[in-house]
């Protein structure tokens, strides 16, 4: 009877761990099945991921070519345009070069001209320095020799005042009174009978003794007349005229022939000036 019972019972302990061993296969392969899919469904979803990302690195190559298309044309636009501009900043740049050059060849060439125009001033300021050195040399030796003269020139008492004048007896005395510029002379010559003006005044030979050297003449001044009578040669014949009276002074010094002398009025400096100097 015992023996039965353990023979039935050992066929069924079998029957259940074949179950438990068939439930947990079954639940693991269950298991392994929805991990399949999950990993399946979550590869699919990568590789629709990944498509789409190679769409879009396809699409970006696309729009990165284009660009750089664009770029290229763009930079040849403008490679052209500098290569333009640099040519034409080249060229003025060459021009610049040649108007500095040409304004620095003119520049030289005025500095070489005033070098030679100060050297050539410079030379005439020497020889004016030269002149003057000489002028001054004969200044010193005409003051030297107008002195000389005057010195050598004949003091005589005028007819008037009896004060001492000096009186010229020929051209060149005159001429040395006329350097000393203390009067105004005015030379002349007269004929007798005729009437003639004289700076301010007028004058008339009247008469002429040649053999003695001696003569006669009016003298006509502010509406009145002045008769110097028999008087010498180189005598100072002396007269008041014009409006303030100054002391003027006739010297008549030669006689040619019977009816002509020769000689000068003085006046003083600040005298009348005759509207026709004769």
């Amino acid at each position: 009877m015992l023996k039965d019972y353990e023979t039935e019972t050992t066929p069924r302990t079998h029957s259940t761990a074949l179950l438990v061993v068939l439930a947990v296969a079954l639940v693991a392969a269950l298991g392994s099945l929805i991990w399949s899919f999950a990993i399946s469904g979550r590869v699919s979803r990568q590789e629709t991921e990944l498509t789409d990302a190679r769409a879009d690195n396809a699409k970006l190559s696309s729009e990165l070519r284009e660009t750089e298309a664009r770029l290229k044309v763009a930079q040849q636009e403008l490679g052209d345009s500098l290569g333009l501009t640099q040519k034409q900043m080249e060229a003025s740049a060459q021009e610049i070069l040649r108007k500095e050059q040409a304004d620095s060849r003119r520049l030289e060439t005025a500095q070489k001209q005033t070098a030679q125009q100060v050297n050539a001033v410079q030379g005439d300021v020497n020889a004016v320095k030269t002149d003057v050195g000489g002028v001054k040399t004969d200044l010193t030796k005409t003051q030297g020799d107008l002195a000389t003269a005057v010195t050598q020139l004949q003091s005589m008492k005028g007819d008037l005042d009896n004060h001492s004048t000096l009186i010229a007896r020929n051209h060149d005395e005159l001429e040395v009174l006329k350097h000393k510029g203390d009067k105004n002379y005015y030379e002349f010559t007269l004929v007798k009978g005729q009437r003639k003006p004289v700076g301010t005044i007028s004058l008339e030979l009247r008469k002429v003794d040649a053999k003695r050297n001696r003569f006669t003449l009016n003298v006509y001044s502010d509406d009145k007349t002045y008769e110097k009578k028999d008087r010498n040669l180189n005598e100072p014949l002396q007269f008041y005229s014009g409006k303030d009276p100054m002391l003027f002074e006739i010297v008549i010094n030669s006689v040619s022939g019977k009816n002509t002398v020769s000689g000068y009025l003085a006046t003083p400096k600040n005298a009348p000036a005759p509207t026709t100097v004769q």
